[in-house]
């Protein structure tokens, strides 16, 4: 099919399958890469996240399952005992009550990723697997297929709260390739510490037009809170707090956790693959990405809702007699990512 890359949102998954098949971009081997898509702090959203992971270390991730570890299970399954432990007296004081974390523990049994016993009314805990060390690199993508002068200056702000706090080790901005001698992304006022990419997406080929700064992740960072506008009647000073390095890693350690169970295929999740013009088709032999029967095009998530006035679900039958195999297109699109996902996941 030709590509429909006229949405930020189409841009997104492109970007998404070009780190996929190109990350490392120095062609290193040796590391694993996983990519996700827009996950991030409830201050900051990255558009997407590429991780770069010990191969052996991810592979052991597996034993933990395919959901993601929250901070209160990864509390307790980071510091679990070798051997038979009260898990007051092995577990370090969390910072908040106790109660959360036996809940946390009976979830982690429940999951199977935790053993457990009672000696009296005191519950002991032993792990199964040691949690690896599997994270070695966070690297966050902006996209912008347009970079306008509003993008730009929006952009700009956002890469500086990036590169002050230094959460992600290199921060990118990646942009539709003009095919000019100097890509006009070049010449906007970005910081830089941030790396550009020039990405073609219909042909799915990027040349890095600018290599980022590798920030310094393990020392602390600066959390920018507020800003002056600017303006020349404004001589405010910027609010701002510093960021723990264990805050951060903690921080890093849940981000890879989510995008270890969503990936960047997960757009089906927050779309209507039960509606009768949803499909999905191959945009590149091999990448699938969403398509819309009624729009003729690759539509958004926020368009492919129950408020669009295409909506027309695929009747019950479909889905309860078995229809055309185990269910309707909408189960079949699912099953399709679903296996796409689990085979970036080494071990499942």
């Amino acid at each position: 099919m030709t590509d429909d890359v006229t949405s930020e949102f189409a841009f997104e998954l492109r970007t998404c399958r070009w780190a996929e098949r190109n990350w490392p971009l120095d062609g290193s081997d040796g590391r694993a890469v996983f990519v996700a898509r827009q996950l991030g702090t409830k201050r900051r959203r990255f558009d997407t996240i590429v991780l770069e992971c010990d191969p052996d270390g991810l592979r052991e991730r597996a034993n933990f399952g395919s959901e993601r570890l929250d901070s209160d299970l990864l509390h307790v399954v980071r510091n679990a005992p070798a051997e038979w432990a009260y898990y007051r007296d092995v577990l370090p004081h969390p910072g908040y009550p106790w109660r959360y974390v036996r809940e946390a523990i009976h979830r982690a049994d429940e999951r199977g990723i935790l053993e457990t016993r009672r000696e009296g009314n005191r519950i002991q805990i032993r792990r199964k697997w040691p949690y690896p060390d599997w994270l070695e690199r966070l690297v966050a993508v902006e996209n912008k297929p347009d970079l306008d002068a509003s993008a730009a200056r929006t952009l700009g702000a956002q890469l500086e709260y990036d590169v002050a706090m230094a959460l992600a080790d290199e921060v990118w901005v990646a942009t539709r390739q003009t095919g000019e001698r100097i890509e006009p992304v070049l010449l906007e006022d970005l910081p830089i510490e941030a790396g550009v990419l020039a990405l073609e997406p219909d042909a799915l080929a990027g040349e890095v037009e600018w290599y980022p700064r590798t920030l310094p992740v393990d020392e602390p960072g600066t959390r920018i809170l507020e800003r002056p506008a600017g303006d020349g009647r404004d001589a405010s000073a910027a609010r701002f707090e510093y960021v723990d390095p264990d805050e951060k890693a903690a921080i890093r350690l849940e981000i890879a956790e989510r995008a270890y169970e969503r990936g960047w295929r997960s757009f089906v999740d927050t779309m209507r693959p039960d509606c009768r013009h949803f499909q999905l088709r191959a945009s590149d032999g091999n990448q699938l990405v969403p398509y819309c029967g009624a729009k003729e095009r690759i539509q958004t998530a926020a368009e492919c809702s129950s408020r669009c006035p295409d909506l027309e679900p695929e009747p019950p039958i479909w889905r309860t007699k078995g229809w055309p195999i185990e269910g309707g297109p909408g189960k079949r699109c699912r099953q399709l990512l679903e296996k796409r996902r689990r085979r970036r996941r080494p071990g499942l």
